[in-house]
């Protein structure tokens, strides 16, 4: 099996991007996975450009984006992808979509095609805080999310795809009054027990647990 992980410039301001630091730090291998890692512009549509041609490129068998959610106090795995961009603040090209679609032919959501109930049990065995997440926000992060399903859709059927979003690290909230953080260990352990997840549910579906949310 082949795993490309991918994560984000650092954007918003921020001086580093805790998804894309974490990545760097992963083995080349899990559980004799070979692991493919890049990092992509945080910038809408360009981020797609860009991962589309390094699929083309490793032929990856699983598609696994990594991003930030400051103010998250886990890792959280993303349910779903909605066809909307509607930026709260600008990429890192200043585009600032409000209301648009992110693909005028496709449906109006995707939904991961990862294990995400099997990889939050699998990161809270590893003791890192996880839980399954019902939105992935309408930022650069769904775009992506979105976007990489919607490949799978039409152009690489027989991949799996999906997201992961991690908290701020330390450093970042210094001046963050009450925001939660993650040490960049755990993220980096938490992320692996993901992909050890993902492996182990090859070929099956996804466990039923509850993973639900009220609001």
């Amino acid at each position: 099996m082949k795993i490309l992980i991918s994560g984000f410039d650092p954007f918003g301001g921020e001086n580093i991007n805790p998804a894309y630091e974490a990545i760097k730090l992963l083995p080349d291998s899990v559980r004799g996975a070979e692991i493919v890692k890049m990092e992509m512009p945080t910038v809408f549509h360009l981020t797609a450009e860009v991962l589309e041609e390094k699929v083309r490129e490793v032929d990856p068998d699983v598609i696994l984006c990594i991003g930030q959610a400051g103010g998250r106090c886990g890792l959280t795995p993303e349910r779903v992808a909605i066809n909307v961009d509607d930026a709260r603040i600008p990429d890192n090209n200043q585009q600032q979509p409000i209301d648009e679609k992110i693909k005028k032919d496709g449906p109006a959501a995707y939904f991961s095609s990862l294990p995400i109930k099997a990889m939050v049990e699998k990161m809270r065995e590893a003791n890192v805080p996880s839980s399954v997440s019902n939105s992935a926000g309408t930022f650069v992060c769904n775009h992506i999310m979105y976007q990489v399903l919607y490949m799978i859709d039409k152009n690489f059927q027989g991949k799996t795809g999906g997201f992961i979003h991690c908290p701020f690290i330390p450093e970042q909230v210094i001046d963050k009054p009450n925001q939660p953080s993650m040490s960049l260990a755990d993220i980096v352990k938490g992320l692996k027990a993901g992909i050890e997840a993902i492996i182990e549910r090859d070929g099956q579906e996804d466990i039923k647990e509850m993973g639900g949310a009220i609001h």
